[in-house]
């Protein structure tokens, strides 16, 4: 092989790219010598895969796999992983099937490489879909085998480090997904190294002029606080010795993307955020963690309210440590952070610890188990729905959590900041999510969409035949419950659009006087297979998600009955309630409320919508007459409609609150009300009301006339547009 024998002179190494030898040297020192032997195998066989091909740099392309490589081998993994960095493109890139691959390296090296491999060969509709279903594809890869996203991490790692060579607004895209996806997860995977590089080299992609300014002024504020730390590391190292702790004390600084996003949250100048000094205790076990953090107080006051416990309470990844500020010299804040080894090593290595190579058994079963949980959500959370919502969901999970709630029998839970009682419930099961009535915060009784606050105790009441409110949507912020709302409420669409799906298609056969009942079921088969549908609920769902036409299927339907059949007078209406569910809405263009003349509108994947005829907006649907349908109201609907009034009065203090108590009067509830100033003397107030019926609302609209204030009365034909008198 010589093209890949001469791997060693075109890969020298450097920062940026480092090379085969480089790579080989570092894996040597940890890794026996024949895994070391099957690792320049692997990249021979790479270089030789990936002959020919170039990056945008112009470098071979086999030097960004090494490379890839090389970043996991400093975190001293094991042969496979290094392996399967070092071919991840293999598939993708070149003819190579994933069967070689098993056949040469074993099939965990093949698993891994198709669980990094993108789904290029799939034909999407746009970018953004393509890349949510690779990411899919990844996050299910990475249950079977969590290797998958530190190689995928490693790739991402020297893509950005190189990244200058690309388009800048291709630069950009790569940024943003680099800061808002994969830092994140290796924040949530606790690997803090990758992520502050992650976060660096993505932040210099996006806003490089920021950077750039940032990187200067800390610089220079670290040049000048190097000799004042240094006295406070020497202090605090006394104090610690005196106690007979023995510890290490070093400076920890902060990276520029923190800087940066402090700035941002707490609107502060760059020379406020910079002149907090940060310093680190290593420690040998928890014990001592908090006898140092007694010595340091003792130096140097803390701030109230400035203590964190993650010893005792670990964040969602695992990470350990005990947070203080201090009130340094001249009341200059220092945080500090004390840790034992153990817990520093997971801090800086996280899951990857899990794979370190070593001869003694695996440990880190905690992040193990953490990290396994949060896939486990994440497999749950993708069921019913596409990728792009998935993709979507998954950033909203991986923002830092905040709250620490308790259950009943003491467990916490950890919730993302600003999760309410819902997101609780089903943080605890998606059962208990699915049939929440109620809740206590604290023993009291509080509403389902209350903000949850750290320490408080939560308890949730479910009854057998509760459902999720698909008003939950709105105020849910963790992706397990916004998932779960969604997948039910699907699977609801699709049980009301079969139910009426039927019933329309049942209307447009009565018009060639038969019944559904009544077709022939080969002739239903025949239709089915020539509209492509497996079964008949197919087809309801589709006429009722107005994505089929009843009419055309119901033509279809009476073809082989004989044209005798198909003369018939006008179609029944259809009968509306109110209570139909999902696929039956009233428009908020004119608010149609029983006993109004009304007509529906077929609205491809919304099912019906009910107009009043005289709805302004009834012109543009008068192009389509092949979507109008006939309805009609049932006798007695049983719920209550809302219906929109202008009431014009006359300008003078209290007004609002006069007409306001007069509709009350009525027993009739004020969902919204709006002020809209005309001149001077008059102003002209919108109530959005809940009424029974055309009766209710006269009855409503005598009461408001008969105020001296009120000049005119009139009823909302569609939203901005003209108004008419009520009649």
């Amino acid at each position: 092989m010589d093209y890949a024998s001469s791997l060693l002179g075109l890969l020298p190494g450097g920062r940026r790219t480092p090379g085969l030898k480089e790579l080989l040297n570092t894996v040597g020192s940890y890794l026996p010598a024949e895994q070391v032997e099957r690792i320049r195998e692997a990249a021979e066989f790479g270089a030789t895969a990936h002959k020919g091909q170039k990056r945008l740099s112009g470098e071979p392309f086999i030097a960004h796999p090494v490379a890839a490589a090389a970043i996991l081998a400093d975190l001293h993994l094991d042969a496979d992983t290094i392996i399967a960095a070092i071919l991840h493109d293999v598939i993708e890139d070149t003819p190579t099937p994933k069967d070689q691959i098993a056949e040469r390296f074993g099939p965990v090296v093949a698993e891994l490489v198709d669980g990094v491999t993108k789904l290029d060969q799939i034909k999407f509709k746009s970018r953004e879909e393509a890349q949510a279903e690779s990411f899919r594809k990844m996050v299910l890869a990475m249950v079977r085998d969590l290797r998958v996203i530190l190689v995928k991490l490693a790739d991402r790692i020297h893509n950005m480090r190189t990244i200058d060579a690309m388009a800048p607004a291709r630069r950009r895209a790569i940024a943003r997904e680099t800061l808002e996806i994969y830092a994140p997860i290796a924040e949530r995977l606790g690997l803090y190294s990758i992520k502050i590089e992650l976060e660096d080299l993505g932040f210099k992609a996006l806003y490089p002029q920021r950077y750039r300014v940032l990187e200067r002024a800390v610089k220079r504020a670290r040049g000048n606080q190097r000799e004042f730390l240094k006295k406070i590391e020497q202090q605090l190292q006394a104090a610690l010795l005196k106690n007979n702790i023995a510890a290490k004390v070093e400076a920890r600084e902060k990276h520029l993307y923190s800087i940066y996003k402090k700035m941002l949250r707490k609107r502060a100048t760059l020379n406020e955020i910079v002149d907090v000094y940060g310093l680190r205790i290593i420690v040998d076990t928890p014990d001592t963690c908090y006898r140092a953090l007694g010595v340091v107080h003792g130096v140097f006051k803390p701030m109230p309210g400035r203590f964190k416990d993650y010893i005792a309470i670990p964040r969602v990844n695992g990470y350990q440590s005990l947070h203080t500020t201090l009130f340094g010299p001249n009341g200059v804040p220092i945080e500090v952070q004390i840790r034992t080894v153990d817990m520093h090593r997971i801090a800086e290595s996280g899951i990857a610890a899990h794979w370190r190579y070593k001869t003694g058994e695996q440990t880190d079963a905690m992040q193990q188990e953490r990290a396994r949980e949060w896939l486990s959500n994440l497999v749950e959370l993708q069921n019913g729905v596409n990728s792009e919502e998935f993709l979507e969901s998954v950033k909203v999970d991986l923002f830092p959590d905040k709250v620490y709630v308790f259950t009943p029998k003491g467990e916490i839970l950890r919730l993302p900041s600003g999760a309410t009682v819902v997101d609780f419930a089903y943080a605890v099961h998606t059962d208990i999510g699915n049939r929440c009535v109620a809740a206590k915060v604290d023993r009291r009784l509080t509403p389902l969409r209350t903000v949850l606050r750290n320490g408080q105790t939560v308890e949730i009441i479910t009854a057998k035949g509760a459902t999720p409110n698909p008003a939950w949507v709105n105020f849910v912020v963790t992706a397990k419950a916004r998932g779960a709302i969604r997948h039910y409420l699907k699977g609801l669409r699709r049980t009301e659009a079969i139910g009426l799906g039927q019933r329309l298609l049942n209307q447009a056969l009565a018009e060639f006087k038969i019944s559904l009942d009544e077709v022939n079921p080969q002739t239903m088969q025949s239709a089915l297979a020539e509209l492509g549908m497996k079964d008949a609920d197919e087809l309801y769902e589709k006429i009722g998600l107005g994505e089929r036409l009843a009419p055309l299927v119901a033509r279809r339907l009476i073809q082989t009955e004989g044209p005798e059949e198909a003369g018939s007078g006008p179609a029944q209406p259809l009968a509306v309630a109110g209570t139909e569910g999902l696929l039956v809405t009233y428009a908020r263009c004119c608010f149609p409320i029983p006993y109004d003349p009304i007509f529906a509108f077929l609205s491809t994947g919304r099912g019906i919508v009910i107009h009043r005829e005289r709805c302004v907006n009834v012109e543009d649907y008068r192009k389509h007459p092949e979507k109008w349908l006939p309805v009609s109201w049932q006798t007695s609907p049983d719920r209550l409609f809302s219906s929109e009034i202008r009431v014009e009065v006359a300008n003078r203090m209290g007004v609002l609150a006069a007409v306001a108590a007069a509709i009350a009067s009525t027993e009739t509830n004020i969902d919204h009300v709006s002020l809209e100033e005309r001149d001077a003397d008059t102003s002209v107030l919108v109530f959005e009301l809940k009424v029974r019926d055309r009766k209710h609302l006269a009855r409503i609209v005598r009461t408001i006339r008969r105020m001296p204030e009120v000049l005119r009365v009139t009823r909302t034909i569609a939203a901005h547009s003209r108004k008419r008198p009520y009649q």
